[in-house]
């Protein structure tokens, strides 16, 4: 009796919607408008678009573009978190016009553009208070309050109960799509908005065109029928744990890549990163969260599975916490982040097995005999091959590693030198030193 055919033992994909082919080896940056210049406006983002490409960034995060409400703002300029209007684009950087105008010009980069989008909660002067009153969250006095357990003054939480709510949220999500032609969203607190409004919305999205979903929130089950990808905050916080108190190795092998690779389908894109503009504005700079350590750190979130972020001054090795409610521009300057970046986003553009998702490889430890200080993987995909090896500690070691299924000759991405490698690679290492290894076919 033939029981293949039973479709209770078929395995099933977790995640039931198709990431877009553009983002197969796409970089994301997130762009802060009024701290990106000295205007702090659409157009001056425009004259750097040529320079971000060169760099080798694909998707354009813009923080929220609408206009900020004035009752209870924080601060002179108030919090962009805070909408005034999900319909209209915030004077501060300029008019609709010059908004289509900065859409155009990132497409004409062969770049792609996501907005961010608030839909837990409004500013507390937005029409719909006054239009649809009910359609807000309610405190026990029965006043108007804000995102429950925070202290967000400036802002008060909308109530998805409402099918009327959802409609109008969706449909302003694909007015900026259908009107504007952006490529996808970045959803703020994502998780604190019920996921099936989530899911219909990028049911309907997907109809207009192929988007790009980002959710600011680590659940699994947003990438089923939601987001493309969700913020790897753990791995932030491992990384920090061992430039700083100089935890084991373990903790990122053993505690997190172990259940990664298992939790997380292959199709789920973890956006990693070392900056953001939480983190930059409320927990200091990429170098007072990583020290020394900051180079080994960037290596493994550009190299490992995921989408790598870029925060917007991070390549001009930004040192200050950007000002949140106030006018505070990056300085922009030469640092050696620039090239760095550069040279693993070129590789990663080029070599598949570093390519995000289910376009790229999987990452598959390399035994080494330091295992509480040094990291060692490959990813490989379709004949492309990529070895990374991370000295994750304040010591130098003398390492030795299994290469006996990765023999070959192989190109030092950062020396430029041709290595070979045999069963065994022995490798001194300075502290938070680092090696990427690639093998990528001519094409």
């Amino acid at each position: 009796m033939e029981h293949n055919s039973d479709q209770r033992y078929q395995p099933k994909s977790y995640v039931e919607i198709s990431t877009p082919e553009w983002v197969k080896n796409a970089i994301l940056y997130e762009l802060n408008i009024r701290q990106f210049s000295e205007q702090g406006t659409f157009k001056a983002v425009e004259e750097q678009l040529p320079r971000l490409k060169k760099l080798g960034i694909d998707i354009i995060w813009l923080m929220p573009i609408h206009p900020i409400g004035e009752l209870h703002r924080k601060g002179s300029l108030g919090s962009y978190y805070s909408v005034k209007n999900y319909f209209e684009v915030n004077p501060e950087f300029g008019t609709e016009e010059d908004f289509r105008n900065l859409v155009k010009a990132i497409h004409d980069e062969g770049m792609f553009v996501i907005l961010d989008w608030v839909a837990n909660h409004t500013s507390w002067d937005n029409h719909l208070v006054t239009e649809h009153p009910e359609w807000y969250r309610r405190s026990r006095k029965d006043t108007f309050q804000s995102t429950r357990w925070r202290d967000y003054d400036d802002i008060i939480e909308l109530d998805y109960s409402y099918p009327e709510l959802r409609r109008y949220m969706t449909d302003a999500l694909k007015y900026w799509v259908k009107e504007f032609d952006i490529d996808g969203y970045r959803c703020d607190i994502a998780s604190f908005v019920p996921i099936d409004f989530w899911e219909n919305a990028r049911a309907e999205l997907d109809r207009l065109k192929p988007v790009f979903m980002l959710a600011e929130g680590e659940d699994r089950d947003l990438h089923r029928r939601a987001f493309d990808a969700t913020y790897n905050w753990t791995l932030w916080n491992i990384l920090h744990q061992i430039a700083v108190n100089h935890y084991s190795v373990k903790t990122l092998t053993e505690a997190y890549l172990a259940e990664h690779v298992s939790v997380f389908p292959k199709d789920a894109l973890r956006m990693n990163f070392i900056d953001n503009h939480d983190k930059n504005s409320w927990e200091g700079t990429p170098l007072s969260n990583f020290g020394e350590a900051i180079d080994a750190a960037t290596i493994f979130t550009f190299t490992m599975d995921g989408i790598p972020l870029v925060y917007n001054g991070q390549e001009a090795g930004l040192n200050q916490s950007l000002e949140f409610f106030e006018k505070d521009p990056v300085s922009w300057q030469d640092h050696s982040n620039e090239k760095l970046y550069a040279a693993i986003f070129d590789l990663k553009h080029r070599n598949q097995a570093l390519w995000n998702g289910r376009f790229g490889g999987e990452i598959v430890r390399i035994m080494n005999d330091k295992m509480d200080q040094v990291i060692s993987f490959v990813r490989e995909k379709n004949d492309h091959k990529v070895l990374v090896f991370i000295n994750l500690s304040k010591d130098h070691v003398l390492a030795q590693f299994d290469t006996s299924f990765d023999k070959g000759s192989y190109k030092n991405l950062f020396s430029g030198n041709e290595q070979k490698v045999g069963d065994t690679l022995i490798m001194e290492m300075e502290p938070w030193d680092y090696v990427v290894l690639h093998y990528t076919p001519e094409n």
